[in-house]
């Protein structure tokens, strides 16, 4: 059995060295980056068996992608294809006076025409777990349909399916993502989401144990985890309320910090562990990444362990 299989676009990542503006640089990083593949390899490095479906062209860039995940413990299911493109992205560094630029270059990859009939979905068959982004949903009319699709067919299948909204206001509106998402969220068990985009994107208001309540009323979820950055993070499960403060680290790094905390909330959410510990679990990974070059988590359960037992942050209970 997969514990988790993940779905959704990833993308090559070019950034210059630190200091060094986008218009002026002659050299890159890349670093292979998405969302729902972030996810995958943080769970996978902490011991979950993973898969991610996705398009990819058949081709160097494509076949960097799926060998890098490979790589880091990740199965990719993918349809490979004879046109499209890899979506890239820019990232230029920022500081205190300046904030990090991210530059989308993304418009027509491969997996923008991905249908459900297309993609490997036969790994949901036998998935403890499924997880996608509402960046997804986000990239295509199509892509939206195969998300609405793949959340269904996973539920049909018995596994537990996990959404996180991850919002981009570079992708798509707020009206228009509080349309889209709102129609998929009845099939979704585990919710997870930043504070500021349900109240921006779904338009629910409040303290996070008032979001996390009321959303959890209007879809029934299984659990509602409720995301407040530096100040941690609440999860609403079984009536019941767990906060998590945030454990001090290093902030230079924050790309991919929110997918490393999902990625690590799951590795004990879906490994046994109670709703506290995936919690503290999500939050010493997210931790460890703010302090890690690039989109992943390349973290080992011994690390994240020893900034749950620290006395930098943790639950007092």
């Amino acid at each position: 059995m997969t514990d988790l299989v993940t779905a959704g676009e990833t993308m090559l990542r070019y950034s210059p060295p630190d200091g060094e503006r986008l218009e002026r640089a002659d050299e890159f990083a890349v670093h292979v980056a998405g969302a729902e593949s972030n996810v995958a390899v943080a769970a996978a490095r902490l011991g979950l068996d993973t898969a991610w479906l996705s398009k990819l062209p058949d081709g160097p860039l494509g076949r960097r992608i799926a060998d890098t995940l490979r790589s880091h413990g990740v199965d990719p299911a993918v349809t490979w294809a004879d046109e499209g493109r890899v979506g890239t992205y820019y990232l230029e560094p920022g500081g205190r006076q300046r904030e990090t630029a991210v530059v989308y270059d993304r418009a027509d990859s491969a997996v923008t025409t991905a249908t459900v009939e297309g993609l490997a979905t036969d790994r949901l068959d036998d998935a403890a777990a499924f997880h996608t982004t509402g960046i997804t949903p986000a990239l295509s009319a199509t892509l939206a349909e195969t998300t609405a699709a793949l959340l269904d067919r996973a539920q049909d299948a018995g596994a537990t399916t996990v959404f996180d909204v991850n919002y981009r206001a570079k992708l798509w509106d707020a009206a228009e993502a509080r349309a889209t998402l709102s129609d998929l969220l009845p099939a979704v068990d585990v919710l997870v989401v930043a504070q500021r985009d349900a109240r921006a994107v779904l338009d629910y208001d409040g303290d996070a144990e008032a979001v996390a309540r009321d959303l959890a009323a209007d879809y029934g979820f299984e659990t509602t985890v409720v995301t407040r950055g530096s100040e941690g993070a609440l999860a609403l499960h079984e009536g019941a309320v767990h906060e998590q403060p945030a454990y001090d680290a290093d902030d230079s790094r924050p790309i991919g910090t929110g997918d490393a905390f999902v990625g690590g909330f799951l590795a004990q959410y879906l490994g046994g562990g109670d709703v506290p510990t995936a919690l503290s679990w999500g939050a010493a990974t997210a931790a460890l990444k703010r302090e890690i070059r690039g989109d992943v988590a390349l973290v080992t359960p011994a690390e994240v362990r020893a900034v749950t037992e620290s006395d930098a942050g943790g639950i007092g209970r």
